[in-house]
């Protein structure tokens, strides 16, 4: 088997590099970056199958780092934060985390969510990154999110630009809840303030659009008081 690269993007050099010889004492390969611009500069020249993130950077903080990675790729991406509140944790994997690590934190565990999340990756048949990171199926869906392309029980079915990104992230998320809020300042990347109507209305228009009978979808429920999901199937 290949071996593994992963991208530790961390401020703090000792603790990039405490990472850094952990990593490569189980034969993985380490690229560096101590900011998030530096971290996105090294996905362009470097194909890695795992990103370990630390929140707080300077430049480019962790999540808008995630954010901008998310825009093309699906690469695992495990979070380092030193905030251990259930609400920092619920927001990193509402935005597209795969994972979750508090500081100061065990080396082992680390290791573990690591070969974990790379084990998972590489299964799903995602190596090559340019197929599943680019499409998403879940029943009769399909989406080509590099040609920007649906279709529903092989039927092409346009969307705009907003309603593509909603389903989207609920595709990548499929079977998670998710808030008006949540959905807004994931597709908007804009604080949320009394968005409730405007996703509404866009969640319809996908559900007219890809359901057989949007009165009883089977892909695109409501969890009523919570939010909205993408069903597994």
């Amino acid at each position: 088997m290949e071996t593994a690269k992963i991208l530790v993007a961390d401020d703090d050099k000792e603790i990039a590099g405490a990472i850094e010889k952990l990593l490569k004492m189980e034969g993985y390969e380490v690229i560096k970056a101590y900011n998030g611009m530096e971290a996105l500069d090294a996905l362009v020249s470097n194909q890695v199958q795992l990103i370990i993130l630390d929140i707080m950077m300077p430049k480019l903080d962790g999540l808008s780092t995630m954010m901008k990675i998310r825009d093309s790729k699906n690469i695992p991406i495990i979070l380092l934060s030193a905030k251990s509140e259930d609400s920092d944790k619920i927001l990193g994997l509402s935005m597209g985390a795969d994972d979750y690590v508090t500081k100061p934190f065990n080396p082992q565990e680390l290791l573990a969510r690591v070969k974990s999340q790379l084990r998972r990756y590489l299964q799903l048949g995602d190596k090559d990154s340019n197929n599943s990171a680019n499409k998403i199926v879940i029943g009769g869906i399909c989406m080509d999110v590099e040609k920007v392309e649906l279709t529903v029980d092989g039927e092409p079915v346009k969307l705009t630009a907003k309603e593509f990104k909603i389903l989207e992230f609920l595709m990548r998320n499929a079977g998670c809840v998710f808030s008006a809020e949540q959905i807004y300042e994931r597709v908007w990347q804009e604080t949320a303030y009394s968005v409730e109507n405007t996703v509404m209305v866009h969640i319809r228009r996908i559900r007219e659009k890809i359901e057989i009978n949007p009165k009883e979808p089977k892909y695109l429920k409501v969890v009523w008081g919570i939010g909205y999901k993408i069903e597994k199937i």
